[in-house]
């Protein structure tokens, strides 16, 4: 699992660098300035999450692998894929319906973050 979700986090902090240069360099003058900041909303969020997965992933290196820190990777990486790529798409074409995900990517980030949590406290006294 550790292995798997660097690499996962590692691509999503690549993706998450690049889609910010792309849209400080090329997106920032095609678009007004409501729509850019949609869209750094969506960069941050991602870049955020992003380093989330890969403390997953350290999380599965010291505690080990479980169902509950496997939930919060694959939240994360939706919660990345829905709230962030939903910004992404609603600033570049102004499409408003678009705008309907986000809340969903949202309630995954913050799941994905309980389920951390939950496997934090399902630690033994004596792993802290």
């Amino acid at each position: 699992m550790q292995r798997k979700w660097i690499i996962v986090g590692s691509i999503m902090m690549l993706l998450a660098v690049a889609i910010g240069a792309f849209g400080a360099h090329i997106v920032k003058a095609r678009i007004d300035a409501d729509a850019l900041a949609v869209y750094e909303t969506g960069v941050k969020y991602h870049m955020i999450h992003a380093v989330g997965l890969l403390v997953i992933a350290l999380a599965a290196g010291q505690w080990g692998t479980s169902p509950r820190l496997r939930w919060a990777a694959r939240l994360l990486l939706t919660g990345i894929i829905l709230f962030s790529g939903s910004l992404y798409m609603l600033s570049l074409t102004g499409i408003r319906i678009l705008g309907a995900i986000t809340p969903l990517g949202g309630v995954c980030f913050i799941a994905g973050w309980a389920c951390l949590a939950w496997a934090a406290m399902g630690l033994k006294k004596e792993d802290e």
